[in-house]
C-alpha cells in the first residue's frame, strides 16, 4: 500500500489523490465505507473529482477481463481530436497499469511511470491525453473498468511496442510468460509514430 498518501483526503472526505511521477497523471483512492454488510463507495463523482481539480468529460465506461495472470494489453492511445484522457480502476484482481508520455516537445517524452492497481487497494489511475497507457494482468481472472473521454475511434486507434527499449518498461513478468494480442505483438516504437500530441 502507498506511503504518501495526503495527510488529509481531498474533496469531503470522499478521495485521496498522489501525483505520480508524470506531470498529470495521478492515483486516486475513493473512500470505502465499510459494514457487515459489506460496503459502499463513489468510484467516480463529477462534482467532487473537479473540486479536487481533476477535469474530463468521460463519455464511455470499458470493461476487460483477463483470465490469465501475464496478459498485456497495451500501449494503447488515440491520437487526436480523438485523444483519450482515462480513470482506470480494478474491480478484481490487480494490474501493473503504466501511463508513457508522447507529447513531443515535452522534457519528459518517452518517460513512463507505472503503479499497481487492484480490487485490495481499492485505488485508480487518472491518465490525461497525451499518454499512451497498457497494462499487466498480475492475477488470473483480473477485470479493470475504465472510463475515457473521448469514444473509441479505429480511424484513430494507435499502439505502442510494450518492450520498446527506448522507452524500457521494467514489467514485472518474464517477457517469455507475456500474453499478447497478435496486434500488441507488432506495434511499433515510439520513434516509428507520430503521436499527434505536442508539449504545451
Amino acid at each position: 500500500m502507498p506511503d504518501t498518501w495526503s495527510a488529509e483526503p481531498t474533496s469531503r472526505q470522499m478521495l485521496e489523490i498522489r501525483p505520480l511521477a508524470l506531470e498529470g497523471v495521478l492515483e486516486i483512492r475513493p473512500t470505502r465505507f465499510e459494514d457487515e454488510r459489506g460496503f459502499f463507495s463513489e468510484v467516480w463523482n463529477e462534482f467532487r473529482w473537479n473540486e479536487a481539480g481533476i477535469k474530463a468529460n468521460f463519455v464511455q465506461d470499458n470493461h476487460s477481463l483477463s483470465k490469465q495472470r501475464g496478459v498485456l494489453r497495451g500501449l494503447h492511445y488515440q491520437i487526436p481530436p480523438m485523444g483519450q484522457a482515462k480513470l482506470v480502476r480494478v474491480s478484481r484482481g490487480a494490474i501493473f497499469d503504466v501511463a508513457v508520455n508522447i507529447r513531443h516537445g515535452s522534457p519528459d517524452f518517452g518517460r513512463w511511470v507505472s503503479v499497481i492497481i487492484s480490487a485490495e487497494y481499492w485505488n485508480q489511475v487518472f491518465i490525461p491525453e497525451g499518454f499512451a497507457h497498457g497494462f499487466l494482468a498480475l492475477e488470473p481472472d483480473t477485470e479493470v473498468q475504465y472510463k475515457v473521454s473521448a469514444p473509441y475511434s479505429a480511424e484513430h486507434d494507435r499502439a505502442i511496442r510494450f518492450d520498446d527499449p527506448e522507452i524500457g518498461i521494467d514489467w514485472p513478468i518474464e517477457a517469455s510468460e507475456l500474453i499478447l494480442s497478435v496486434k500488441d505483438r507488432g506495434a511499433p516504437l515510439l520513434a516509428e509514430v507520430q503521436s499527434g500530441f505536442e508539449h504545451s
